[in-house]
């Protein structure tokens, strides 16, 4: 028991109190999770989509690839951001 408490008083002592960058990363992320979301959303209509209407599965794949790709753009801003303030 008594080394569970010297392990807890270790992991206390070294706490600043400043939340600034814990709060950062997990902002940061929350900017890869939800792209990810995003981009099932897209990716799964696009499939009902297609199975609801073949003829127009061309249409709908485009239409899908346009938006993966800004729903990407914010990941990649994210991880860009991370950068820039880690560094």
């Amino acid at each position: 028991m008594d080394a569970l408490i010297m392990a807890v008083d270790e992991v206390g002592a070294g706490l600043t109190g400043d939340i600034s960058g814990s709060l950062a990363l997990i902002g940061y992320g929350l900017a890869a999770i939800g792209p990810g979301v995003g981009i099932g959303i897209v990716a799964g209509n696009a499939v009902q989509a297609m199975a609801r209407q073949p003829e127009a599965a061309g249409m709908v794949r485009t239409t899908m690839f346009l938006g993966i790709a800004f729903t990407e753009a914010l990941a990649l801003i994210g991880f860009v951001l991370y950068f820039i303030a880690a560094g």
